[in-house]
């Protein structure tokens, strides 16, 4: 087998494969064979149909399948002999054949070529501290307190500011400026029972106010006009009118934060003990945060040490993983991606540079594993088998099964070992101390 091989670049590879004839011959007589065992051509009998005549029938296909069958085997033992791994499926084009020549195609593919990572001491992160002030406390508490507020009716006075109150909205089909409401919009014009928390951020601008003092039964009419630079479009420079009822009213109360509150939330007997386990749960999340700061820079110095491209291939297959996830992480939220609103296109480009600079990372840290011998065993992919069996409820033996019928052993073999590298480097780079 004749090979010529062309580096287009640091690691895009052709190579151009010429197969003996005496090879592509034998191939087509096997495969003539296996059709003239079932095929059927009038005037002879099942299985006694000529050779020449199978060949002639069948040519096209036969050609096809000798090409099939041929081309995967002859780029394996290429790329093994050359001592090249392909980090994707190779793309072939340019293929001949034809009984009695040689069978040629052109095989081009991605490959990343050994580099040196650098010196792992020169590496500084910075870890940001996990403390959590006495504030940040007391601001998660509050958080708590508003989530546990009770609402009770009012009776005997208007409304007042921090109020809920309970309305019957009309708005009107035409504004106080004259102008008609298009047929088109969707809005009611009369919502019931509709409550209005006095203050909210939502509420339209000058909304509240025309509301304070009103008592349960009161009936007003008036007008809002909205800023030209409102969010809602339609009603940007508007002048809408609206009448609202008030149907009740109603005032928030906030618990005390105080033993008992502490007890309401079911596990706690003092607010000591609540207090001490908001405390921890942000250290926690400061932690996290911190240690995930850490990576990501850790991840952007190691990418920077790549002195190639990267191969294309690879990064638009972290494009694809990005967008798959995203849409997936829409649909958990009961989100149609379809009826998302999104423009794919555009998300797909954003994430090209960031995609680029995963896999940069990535290929740094296959890099350290290979040259540091750094290896996962089976009872580690057991493990992590396992845990992601936890997280998603199948059995151990399930989840296995699906990874080996995809091919996905390979992949978490190859996540662990990147853990392995991260943790190696980590504990040889310059640390330094909180900020």
């Amino acid at each position: 087998m004749k090979t010529e091989f062309v580096d287009v670049n640091a690691t895009r590879k052709n190579v151009r494969v010429e197969i003996p004839s005496d090879v592509v011959s034998a191939e087509i007589d096997r495969i003539a064979r296996d059709y003239s065992r079932k095929a059927r051509v009038p005037g002879f009998r099942p299985g006694k149909a000529p050779a020449r005549v199978i060949k002639q029938r069948y040519k096209d296909q036969i050609l096809h399948d000798v090409a099939q069958d041929l081309i995967p085997r002859a780029v394996d033992d290429v790329l093994r002999e050359r001592g090249v791994e392909a980090v994707d499926t190779p793309d072939i084009r340019d293929v001949s054949v034809e009984d009695g020549r040689p069978l040629t195609f052109t095989a081009s593919f991605d490959t990343v070529p050994p580099f040196e990572p650098g010196d792992y001491n020169t590496l500084v992160l910075r870890r940001r501290s996990s403390r959590v002030e006495d504030e940040a406390v007391d601001r998660a508490l509050q958080r708590l307190r508003e989530r546990a507020a009770r609402y009770e009716p009012v009776e005997g006075r208007g409304v007042e500011a921090g109020d809920h109150v309970v309305v019957d909205l009309k708005r009107g089909r035409e504004s106080f400026s004259g102008e008609t409401r298009n047929e088109n919009d969707s809005r009611p014009l009369i919502n019931e029972n509709v409550t209005v928390e006095l203050g909210a951020k939502a509420n339209p601008p000058g909304f509240d106010e025309r509301l304070l003092g009103l008592e349960a039964g009161a009936t007003k009419t008036f007008a809002i006009h909205y800023p030209s630079d409102y969010a809602i479009d339609e009603l940007a420079d508007k002048e809408v009118g609206y009448t609202v009822t008030v149907k009740g009213i109603k005032r928030r109360i906030l618990p005390e934060l105080d033993d008992e509150f502490a007890k309401d939330l079911g596990e706690f007997e003092t607010f000591a003990a609540l207090r001490a386990r908001v405390r921890e749960d942000l250290e926690h999340e400061a932690r996290h945060a911190a240690e995930g700061e850490v990576r990501a820079d850790l991840m952007k110095q190691l990418a920077a040490r790549v002195p190639f491209e990267v191969p294309p291939s690879l990064v638009e297959r972290e494009i694809c993983r990005r967008f798959e996830d995203f849409a997936r992480r829409l649909m958990e939220q009961n989100i149609d991606p379809r009826q998302a609103g999104i423009d794919w296109n555009a998300f797909r480009e954003s994430q090209r540079e960031a995609a680029r600079e995963a896999v940069a990372g990535a290929l740094v840290l296959d890099e350290v594993a290979r040259r540091e011998q750094l290896d996962v065993t089976e009872e580690e992919i057991e493990r992590e088998v396992g845990r992601y069996a936890e997280r998603t409820g199948p059995t151990p033996a399930a989840v296995r099964a699906g990874l080996e019928k995809e091919g996905g052993l390979s992949r978490v073999a190859a996540g662990l070992r990147r853990e392995k590298a991260i943790d190696f480097v980590m504990a040889r780079a310059t640390m330094m101390g909180d900020l």
